[in-house]
């Protein structure tokens, strides 16, 4: 035990009236909702990475946290696996996420590198096997050393990419000892800042193989998790090759992977696409593609990616109901890829913003409940489409131009506008949240 969240207690459901401040107003883990516990829909998890090994820098600044875990020896590691598994006691969320520079130091070598992330692996196996949260997900940094300064998988160094790919084996293989549900791959410099020195050919058909490498080991190690792509545009690339869902389902369907992979989407990737979260999981949805979310919010002032909690319950609300139509979470989950302000450097604030953010979700999550169950919604869009569930549509559809031409001269089509009725709908939502 250490002492880091000295005199903080475990967080409990005290209900909505409930003024203690380490305490979850509204996320009750056993209120059941549709069938199903509200611990099972959420299905949280705890990032290392942000939590336990972010120094507090930005773009403009460094390092204003001073964690005692932090340093590069295995001693360390343990520490930080030690005060990682006291927030997850303190919290009683069921799952973590980790890359394996999070969690081990560096080593010299690559293979120092690996027996240090198998050793803090087995450590880490211990705590859970003694009552800690189960693994969401595993992956690895190919983004932060210098190495990957020119991406990973699409670098124009094979050293790179086969280092990359050992990397990705080492981490698959932690992620399948410690019964991870899921692996995700994320491509932070898999892009470019200048077309003179990028050969988009070679890099995208390199990205493929690289997948298809990982899915094909995944069968090999008979490992049952799905292996999840979470997009992001531009930051920190002038472009990026998983630019947002519908770019990554292509480049999926160009590699024959469609059917292997899956997305997980934040947020904050969302917003820097141009795009809406609940958009991003309705395309995933649609497609056929949905597994898991990073659940953060960026600042509306701000231009960049900020990782902040979310704290805003009319939009989770929406992103929820995108999830509940989707058929809710099978092995994904909602995964706080967030982090305090650098100007929070007390260990109350750490656990205090993740049980903030556990009750916005769950508040989120019982409002896009009730929004289903009412049916107006889906109702509305329903009879919006209802022109479409006839069999003269349907005839009309399968056939071409001149069937078209013949449908409008035959009956005299002189279409009238509809109303899309936006700001009634809308109303209907803000009843809920």
């Amino acid at each position: 035990m250490t002492d880091f969240f000295k005199d903080i207690p475990q967080a409990r459901y005290l209900g909505a009236d409930s003024t203690e401040e380490f305490s979850y107003r509204h996320y009750n883990p056993e209120e059941m909702l549709m069938g199903k516990r509200m611990e099972d829909h959420l299905r949280f998890a705890v990032a290392w990475w942000h939590s336990f090994a972010w120094p507090g820098g930005d773009p403009f600044g460094g390092q204003t946290f001073e964690r005692p875990w932090f340093g590069d020896t295995m001693d360390l590691a343990r520490m930080k696996a030690d005060v990682a598994f006291e927030l997850f006691a303190i919290l009683g969320q069921p799952y973590f996420c980790f890359h394996d520079a999070d969690i081990r130091p560096e080593g010299g070598t690559f293979a120092e590198s690996t027996r240090n992330l198998e050793e803090i692996v087995d450590y880490i196996g211990q705590k859970m096997e003694a009552g800690g949260p189960k693994l969401l997900w595993g992956t690895a940094n190919l983004f932060t050393h210098r190495r990957f300064m020119s991406g990973a998988a699409t670098n124009p160094d094979p050293d790179v990419f086969a280092y990359s790919a050992a990397t990705v084996k080492s981490c698959m293989d932690a992620t399948l000892k410690l019964g991870g549900e899921n692996y995700v791959l994320w491509g932070g410099r898999e892009g470019y800042e200048t077309l003179l020195n990028t050969d988009l050919k070679r890099e995208r058909e390199h990205a493929g193989r690289f997948l298809q490498m990982v899915v094909e080991y995944k069968h090999k190690i008979g490992f049952d998790g799905a292996i999840l792509v979470e997009p992001k545009p531009q930051e920190p690339s002038k472009h990026q090759y998983d630019y947002d869902v519908a770019t990554v389902y292509g480049f999926l369907k160009q590699f024959g992977l469609e059917n292997e992979v899956q997305m997980n989407i934040e947020q904050g990737h969302a917003i820097l696409a141009g795009h809406s979260f609940e958009h991003e999981l309705a395309m995933a949805a649609s497609l056929g593609i949905f597994g898991s979310i990073d659940m953060n919010r960026n600042d509306y002032q701000s231009g960049w990616d900020t990782d902040q909690f979310p704290n805003n319950v009319p939009e989770v609300a929406l992103a929820y109901y995108e999830v509940l139509k989707a058929g809710g979470f099978t092995t994904g989950g909602t995964n706080f890829d967030a982090k305090i302000r650098r100007q929070s450097l007390d260990p109350a604030d750490l656990v205090a913003a993740h049980i903030g953010a556990m009750d916005v979700c769950a508040r989120g999550l019982k409002a896009a409940v009730a929004m289903l169950e009412s049916g107006e919604l889906e109702a509305a869009r329903a009879k919006r489409y209802a022109g479409w569930d006839t069999q003269k549509s349907d005839t009309m559809l399968k056939g071409g131009l001149a069937e078209c031409f013949e449908h409008v001269i035959q009956s005299a089509v002189s279409p009238e506008p509809q109303s899309g009725q936006q700001e009634r709908l809308e109303n209907i939502v803000n009843r809920f949240v």
